[in-house]
């Protein structure tokens, strides 16, 4: 049941309590100057986790309001809390870092909380406008985060590189927009849906659909609009880099299917083989382009980008069962790849950070539980049964089938016994080659803390599935009916 609330506040609490905080936050780093960090850092997690609070505590129902610009409900409440738990896991293994390289200011933890926000506007969104607003406010604070270390030329190139072609990306999408509204004659997603649905839908429509397809898929870094992430990974600090591969993905994902399963769902016919093109090329490039990479950060770049490609699956589907298997894999994407990046950070030497996947070798001898929680992301980022990963791919190639859309799902088989490659030769580099000079990145509680829990979700998810399939079943069926 839609529950009409125009102007309701309630139903966007999460959304105010986290901008409000963010700015005033930034008056208080302000004030207290040099000693804000911590203080600001800490805050700003606790910010996170009472916005985690009040979408738990949100409404069930579809709720719209700020007359249609807003949707709120279960699909809404899932989202959003698995980009609030990515954010506040993001913080916590970044401040380690930035103190380790004497980097340490309080901006960064605005920074997340302004991003956070845009995110959450982004899942929430219902209406064209607002879909730009929210995804240039987490944009925005993206950029900036790339290029956070200021006196690194890598961190500084990657921040530039990533604003140039999402200042492309987003055009794309504007334009699409603009085609969208000037053969609709309307913005608003359920407007559309009823426009889309009373008859045949004009070519200028389905062009800007195109762009609009085209501008969120360089969010989700898919191919062929997938050329920044591996520069962007590899040069922004390791921290922000976590961060990108976990939040602002669910985010732009959910945005994704909010809008072709909304107000375009009733011509998927149209659209649905432009995302088993973008699906398909992801993860054959992110399987091959991933062999060859030394870099471990790029090589999870291409990670991502496959991964993507694999939730795609999902999308292409539309039905029921794809948009759950998205979720499912979502879901599950996040506290694999933030427990992998979590490893990443603590590959230190003497002389600073490393990032060659080379310098892993022998990591078995020196830290043999982190080797062995690294192994655990790893499997599971290839799929092995029974790790967490394995149930993401079987949901999202089963909703394929259902679809029958079978040539997609055993091409995206084939691609994951691919991929599998480079996830087994790191496993290969800590326990099988000697090393040459040993790690010595501190091991802190909040990093342990981290890759516990991520790790013992990844391993034992198998053990009590239940929860998170019904959570999801329940998000898609809201978001659908």
């Amino acid at each position: 049941m839609i529950v009409p609330a125009l102007g309701h506040l309630s139903a966007a609490l999460p959304e105010i309590f986290l901008a409000l905080s963010a700015l005033v936050l930034l008056v208080l780093g302000a004030f207290l100057g040099d000693k804000a960090t911590r203080p600001v850092a800490t805050l700003s997690l606790i910010a996170l986790v009472v916005a985690f609070v009040l979408v738990l505590l949100g409404p069930d129902s579809t709720t719209v309001g700020f007359s249609g610009l807003f949707i709120t409900g279960r699909f809404a409440v899932f989202l959003n809390a698995l980009i609030l738990i990515g954010s506040a896991i993001s913080l916590i293994i970044a401040l380690d870092y930035f103190r380790l390289q004497g980097t340490e200011r309080f901006e960064f933890p605005i920074l997340v909380l302004l991003a956070t926000t845009g995110m959450m506007m982004m899942v929430t969104a219902n209406d064209l406008i607002a879909l730009f607003i929210s995804l240039e406010l987490q944009s925005l604070a993206l950029y900036v985060m790339a290029a956070f270390e200021r006196d690194s030329i890598r961190a500084t190139e990657a921040g530039l590189k990533y604003f140039v072609l999402g200042a492309l990306a987003s055009g794309l999408l504007l334009y699409g927009c603009s085609l969208i509204y000037g053969f609709s004659g309307t913005t608003n997603f359920g407007h559309l849906a009823a426009v889309v649905s009373g008859g045949p839908v004009s070519i200028g429509l389905l062009l800007g659909i195109v762009f609009l397809v085209a501008g969120l898929a360089f969010k989700i870094s898919a191919v062929p609009f997938h050329m920044w992430a591996p520069d962007v990974y590899e040069g922004a600090p390791t921290p922000v880099t976590a961060f990108f591969s976990a939040s602002p993905k669910i985010a732009a994902f959910a945005l994704f299917i909010r809008v072709m399963m909304g107000p375009f769902g009733h011509v998927a016919i149209e659209w649905r083989q432009i995302i088993i093109l973008i699906s398909l090329a992801s993860m054959f490039l992110g399987a091959f382009a991933a062999i060859n990479q030394r870099n471990i950060k790029r090589m999870m770049a291409y990670s991502s980008i496959g991964h993507m490609g694999y939730a795609l699956i999902g999308l292409a589907a539309g039905s029921v069962e794809g948009v759950r298997g998205v979720l499912i894999y979502l879901a599950i994407y996040l506290p694999m790849t933030l427990g992998a990046f979590t490893v990443i950070l603590l590959m230190r030497r003497k002389t600073g950070p490393t990032e060659n996947i080379d310098d892993l070798a022998g990591l078995s001898q020196q830290h043999p539980l982190v080797a062995l929680v690294m192994a655990i992301f790893m499997f599971s980022l290839a799929g092995v049964p029974p790790l967490a990963g394995f149930f993401g791919k079987f949901y999202v190639f089963m909703a394929a089938i259902d679809a029958h859309l079978y040539t997609l799902a055993i091409l995206g088989v084939l691609s994951s016994v691919v991929g599998a490659y480079y996830y087994l030769r790191i496993v290969k580099v800590m326990y099988f080659d000697a090393a040459s000079e040993p790690l010595a990145g501190p091991i802190t509680r909040k990093m342990a803390a981290v890759l516990l829990c991520t790790g013992v979700f990844t391993l034992f998810f198998f053990a009590n599935p239940a929860p998170l399939l019904n959570s999801a079943h329940a998000a898609a069926l809201a978001l659908l009916h």
